[in-house]
């Protein structure tokens, strides 16, 4: 595991995300409506977009420009356009310090070519 910091914990928005880049990786930072942390992809799958820019709630984020919705603890599309998940990576709290590795994925991700 190499975790790195990403952020500190008071940077993530009530209830929002925060975008980083950790080793050429964009990292999505949630805070979710629980106040839990989570650490997705933040590229949607069906459009090249950030996923930091949506909404957040309960336990998912929605995709600012076309609404699919992705799960963040499994990163799994819960509605369409997006049929193809996010990656999960593991988060780790420090202090006020976010921890994230982005070396290796909770789930499968999406490594695969963007949908048409």
């Amino acid at each position: 595991m190499s975790l790195q910091k990403a952020c500190a914990a008071a940077d993530i928005p009530a209830s929002g995300a925060l975008r980083v880049v950790l080793e050429g990786v964009p990292v999505a930072v949630v805070r979710d409506s629980e106040g839990g942390l989570h650490a997705i992809g933040d590229t949607c799958t069906h459009a090249d977009v950030s996923l930091a820019e949506g909404e957040v709630d309960d336990c998912s984020i929605e995709c600012w420009l076309h609404g699919s919705r992705f799960d963040l603890r499994t990163g799994r599309p819960t509605s369409l356009p997006a049929i193809r998940p996010v990656p999960v990576y593991s988060l780790t709290l420090d202090g006020d310090d976010v921890l994230v590795d982005v070396t290796t994925t909770i789930n499968a991700g999406d490594t695969a070519a963007k949908e048409s």
